[in-house]
Order: C-alpha cells, then structure tokens, then sequence
C-alpha cells in the first residue's frame, strides 16, 4: 500500500504542476495581449485588398516604443487625435522630411513613383497632395491600399499623421482563419 500511494501521490503532484503550468501560460498571455496588443477589426474598404472588411487584426502597441513608422508599414491611429473616432488602419508612404505629391493619380515620393504592388496604385483624386507638400518632423503621410475608396492624408479631415496618434503596428490577421499569418510591409 505505501507504493500505490507514492504512485498515486506523484501522479496527483504531476497533474497539479501540468495545470499550474497551463494557469501560468493563459495568464501570461494575457498580460502579454492586453498590454502589448489589441485586436481590431477593419471596417471599411479603404485597405483592400490587402486587410477585407469585417478581417481581425493583432496590433502591435508595442513596436514603435523602441523604433519609428517605416514606409510600407501598416499602422492604426485615431484621425486628429480624436477620442471618439474610429481607429483607422492605412499604409505608411511618407515619413518625416519626405516630399509627397499625387501626379496624375500617381504618388510621387522625393519625386519618384511610388509602387507598392498592392492594387491599384492610380488614384481619382489627389487632395491635399496635389501640390507638393513636405512631411513635418514626427508626422507621416498615410494612404489606404485602395486608393480609390479611402479616407487618409489625402483629406484635410485626416491630414498627416502625428506620432503621438499612433496606436501601434497592425501585425498579424486572426480572422477569417483561413488568411491567419503575418501582414506584408514593404
């Protein structure tokens, strides 16, 4: 009886540890998603094809603590700081010190075509870029990947985007599941 009670002592300890490992894990995890990511929904069509309406997004709050927006990255902000606004995704074209305009319903960056490869590069209207303007320090100049069907620096409601209305890096698609994987930066 000692054994089978060593036995049975042991395998009630190994059970105990193997759930103490996985209470950890989750709340681990927890922590990490909470304080370092956000899960957000894209509403809108302003960045198809790249991120569909109704796709969930892990966004990275995190990235741009140590490191700065780079060009092609995807970021989440809020427009004009405003609160009670709905978080925007869009793509980075332009960072501090560039040159940007739209010619010909081309966008010009330091006076080279800039071509993401990601639908249609020609846009209808040009709005604020239509005459050269020049990003400010800690600002940047936003586009959706559908030119054509986007709210973003383009508009005087939008304009450049200030750092500090940055939320984060729009990182990995968990939903639908069948596109689960990491997002493309250029």
């Amino acid at each position: 009886t000692r054994r089978r009670k060593r036995i049975e002592t042991s395998a009630i300890q190994a059970g105990l540890f193997w759930a103490g490992e996985c209470i950890l894990a989750f709340a681990i995890g927890c922590v990490l998603v909470f304080y370092f990511m956000s899960r957000l929904t894209c509403v809108g069509q302003a960045m198809e094809p790249s991120i569909n309406s109704g796709n969930s997004v892990l966004v990275n709050r995190f990235s741009y603590a140590m490191t700065t927006p780079k060009r092609g990255d995807v970021i989440v902000f809020k427009p004009n700081g405003n609160k009670n606004a709905h978080y925007y995704m869009r793509r980075v074209i332009g960072v501090p010190g560039d040159k940007i305009q739209v010619k010909d319903g081309f966008v010009y960056v330091n006076g080279d075509l800039y071509e993401t490869g990601i639908g249609n590069e020609q846009m209808d209207y040009a709005g604020l870029a239509e005459e050269e303007l020049k990003v400010g320090s800690d600002e940047y100049f936003v586009l959706g990947d559908n030119r054509n069907n986007s709210s973003d620096s383009r508009e005087p409601s939008v304009g450049n985007i200030h750092r500090d209305q940055i939320i984060g890096k729009a990182w990995v698609r968990i939903w639908p599941f069948h596109k689960f994987g990491v997002l493309k930066h250029q």
